[in-house]
């Protein structure tokens, strides 16, 4: 039994920096950008979490200095792309190539630092009921962060107004252009919310997962998210599935000698990657139905006529 709460307890923590990177790419997404930049702002987040935290002491405050770091990073996907129309694969990928090499100059006078352990929460007798209690009520405050954000992406896109400009904007920039929806603006917020929910998935890294500073700490797990999104059909609650389901994937790989699994810890470190390019090759074998799913506008440039 306690190996089994050992190992759901993983999963969670492998599962929540995935969860903050692909809802926001998602939100990212629905409004027609497509940002391949989610691997560089997730270590700036981490990175800049890190430092906040140890420069102010206050975990508080390195949670929103990474959030703020990846929006920073998200504005300048933005200034790119929808102010310059650059190409927004290109740019995308030079952001995650930035982000890599800004994040190892910065940490370089973080190495060898730790943190302590991250707080739990711990609510008095829920905590104390046995398996359960720690599973749902003694989590980090991240891992609750990041099930309202879901919620409450999926609220917006589903029954708000805005959330249905958000997605108009997505569908058909030019009609949303047409009836006077500001197309640039609306897609500036969605891209600087994803880079804020990828710098908390850093911070999540850096704060909780591994409370340490480690270069290229990110380990592709950006790719993941972006795989994730299309994974999930764009919907935010099949978001937190396949992150939980990619968090199993990963954490199996830390449990498979206690489980008695006879593997090579280099196949074991490949799963989760694999699983990702298996995933990927199964869903595009249906391309009308991505298509159906996908955006119509993803990775279009708006060009403004008045």
């Amino acid at each position: 039994m306690d190996l089994l709460l050992n190992i759901l307890l993983g999963v969670t923590v492998a599962a929540t920096p995935l969860v903050f990177a692909a809802i926001g790419e998602l939100v990212t997404e629905k409004s027609g950008v497509l940002n391949l930049g989610v691997e560089g702002m997730m270590i700036m987040g981490a990175i800049a979490a890190f430092a906040g935290t140890v420069g102010t002491g206050s975990y508080v405050a390195g949670i929103l200095i990474g959030a703020l770091a990846g929006a920073a990073m998200g504005g300048l996907f933005g200034v790119l792309t929808l102010t310059l129309m650059s190409n927004q694969v290109a740019c995308g990928l030079a952001l995650t190539l930035f982000g890599l090499g800004l994040s190892a100059l910065i940490g370089q006078s973080y190495s060898g630092i730790s943190l302590p352990q991250f707080p739990r929460v711990d609510i008095p007798l829920l905590t104390d009921i046995p398996f359960l209690g720690p599973l749902i009520f003694g989590q980090d405050a991240l891992v609750y962060l990041s099930l309202a954000l879901v919620a409450g992406v999926a609220w917006f896109l589903a029954r708000t107004r805005p959330g249905l400009i958000l997605r108009a904007v997505g569908e058909n920039h030019e009609a949303a252009h047409g009836i006077g929806y500001p197309v640039i603006r609306i897609r500036y917020l969605a891209v600087m919310f994803g880079g804020a929910c990828a710098g908390l998935g850093g911070a999540y890294l850096s704060l909780v997962q591994t409370p340490l500073w480690v270069e290229k700490m990110s380990a592709g797990r950006g790719w993941i998210a972006l795989a994730l999104v299309v994974f999930a059909s764009w919907r935010p609650l099949r978001v937190l599935g396949g992150a939980y389901l990619f968090g199993g994937i990963t954490i199996m790989q830390l449990h498979s000698q206690a489980l008695g699994l006879q593997v090579d810890a280099q196949i074991l470190s490949m799963m989760p990657y694999l699983a990702t390019i298996l995933v990927l090759v199964v869903i595009s074998r249906d391309r009308v139905k991505m298509k159906l799913n996908a955006p119509s506008c993803l990775g279009k440039v708006f060009y403004a006529t008045s």
